[in-house]
């Protein structure tokens, strides 16, 4: 195969889902000497974007979603130590957490693959996340967004606990705080003094884009 035909091979199965066959492409394209951020920025991304738009037109569903974020998931294990080592730059740093009392994951994840697919260096902390781990992330971290999902009402509270953490610890002011899960709203997101909310994966990376474009902007040169 001609490193264009593999480019657009990745690029067709990640949309269809097919992780052997993204993982079997990575392969030889690596084999080829093609380089990571070619597969990366050529293929891969491309395809995460196109998937987030047929979500978004209806085309898509979660397990859509799910199924191509995997695939990619796949590739990004091999290329993930490569792109570190050529240096390629990532577009800001991601610290994800469901809150403490929450072990749903699945949304979480999808978003961090999103994530991910899109540029960003994600740390994952897990699931039932104590104020004071998000606290120490980002001391330890220096993220530009710190996000807290929650799947069920009874944890959203704990929005408002992790973000007076913050406060405490004199970081409020330092990072980008996002909010998400099935029952968030934005309303909820304006009440407890979130920056940004997003309802899924998909929104939630052109929001970050957003608010850190927004950030940066205000930076003096």
């Amino acid at each position: 195969m001609t490193p264009e035909e593999i480019l657009q091979g990745l690029y067709d199965e990640t949309l269809k889902g097919n992780g052997p066959r993204v993982l079997e492409l990575t392969h030889q394209a690596l084999a080829l000497d093609m380089t990571p951020g070619s597969l990366l920025f050529d293929a891969l991304i491309p395809a995460l974007e196109e998937v987030g738009a047929r979500f978004e037109r209806g085309d898509y569903f979660v397990p859509e979603m799910l199924i191509a974020g995997r695939a990619m998931a796949g590739s990004m294990e091999i290329l993930r130590p490569l792109l570190a080592d050529t240096g390629v730059e990532t577009i800001g740093k991601f610290v994800m957490g469901t809150v403490k009392g929450d072990v749903h994951d699945i949304g979480k994840n999808l978003v961090n693959i999103m994530l991910e697919g899109a540029g960003f260096e994600v740390i994952d902390l897990g699931v039932q996340v104590a104020p004071e781990k998000f606290v120490a992330a980002i001391e330890e971290h220096e993220p530009d967004i710190v996000g807290f999902s929650a799947f069920l009402t009874t944890t959203m509270p704990m929005f408002k606990a992790n973000l007076n953490a913050l406060e405490k610890a004199g970081l409020r002011d330092k990072v980008i705080v996002m909010v998400g899960g099935a029952p968030v709203t934005q309303e909820y997101a304006d009440v407890v003094g979130a920056d940004g909310y997003a309802a899924d994966a998909s929104a939630t990376v052109k929001r970050a884009k957003a608010l850190l474009k927004e950030r940066r902007s205000k930076v003096p040169a």
